[in-house]
């Protein structure tokens, strides 16, 4: 099977190939990627056509993560067929970036022209509270890493994107049409995989982040570069450190999510269907 670290766009197109011959469903409009506690979003977005489990793709690490599943699930939603990644790479758990890019672009090589990247976040905000949803419009990449280092392959996007609108604003307002109460805010990616530090949650809100995580920003910027547009969603599943007077843990974070994953299944599910 192809290298996505060697070669990303034939990685992405094999990958999409063998998900075409175990789906029996030769093109995918809309990809989901499902971050931390949202697993269960992905039974209330239609009728499941096809399991398969990302590994046997090709190009897709095994996840190790609690919380984070390993399937594409293939989804009939009305007039659309729906791509769902039961769970994500991650950089943290030592992928290299084109392995965490590699399924936005399998969904893009598979025919998907939109991406709704969901993920579990820490509010930074006043007056966030966990369980709250919420629509990112912008990001900063606090990683260290981009999707698009190293010699630049014409034939998955050009070599200097736009990212002015990484976050669709046609697909925020339609969100917003769908459900008026979502709010938006700025996306802080870290690497992860400890929690970010009190200075360091204090920096990123200095610097305009009103969440934090460790996925979607990198995974946005690769969508954005093969042409697609993006649609972010953040469960705020805890305070960031130092703001919530309590340590971080992680099973905290997974039962946060299951709490509110089949809502926002609905809600993208809903945003799927007006496209």
């Amino acid at each position: 099977m192809t290298d996505p670290i060697r070669s990303p766009f034939d990685a992405a197109a094999a990958s999409a190939a063998v998900l075409a011959e175990r789906t029996g469903v030769a093109r995918h409009d809309v990809a989901v990627v499902l971050g931390s506690g949202w697993r269960p979003a992905a039974d209330r977005m239609g009728d499941v056509v096809a399991d398969v489990a990302m590994a046997d793709l090709g190009g897709f690490p095994e996840s190790a993560v609690l919380g984070h599943g390993s399937t594409a699930r293939s989804i009939a939603n009305g007039g659309r067929r729906v791509l769902v990644f039961t769970g994500r790479v991650h950089l943290y758990e030592g992928n290299h970036v084109h392995q965490v890019a590699h399924a936005v672009r399998t969904a893009v090589a598979a025919g998907c022209g939109v991406i709704v990247l969901t993920n579990a976040a820490g509010g930074l905000r006043d007056g966030m509270q966990v369980g709250q949803a919420l629509l990112l419009r912008d990001h900063i990449n606090l990683t260290g890493h981009s999707p698009l280092t190293g010699p630049n392959d014409d034939r998955l996007g050009p070599r200097f994107p736009d990212l002015s609108e990484a976050y669709s604003p046609r697909l925020r307002e339609l969100a917003r049409q769908i459900e008026p109460s979502l709010e938006e805010a700025v996306y802080g990616g870290f690497c992860g995989p400890q929690y970010e530090t009190p200075a360091e949650v204090h920096m990123a809100r200095v610097l305009g982040a009103e969440l934090v995580g460790m996925s979607t920003v990198l995974e946005t910027i690769a969508a954005v570069h093969a042409g697609a547009e993006v649609l972010a969603l953040s469960l705020v599943t805890n305070l960031a450190a130092g703001l919530g007077g309590e340590k971080l843990d992680h099973d905290d974070v997974l039962a946060a999510g299951a709490g509110a994953a089949e809502r926002m299944g609905d809600l993208v599910a809903d945003i799927v269907r007006r496209l």
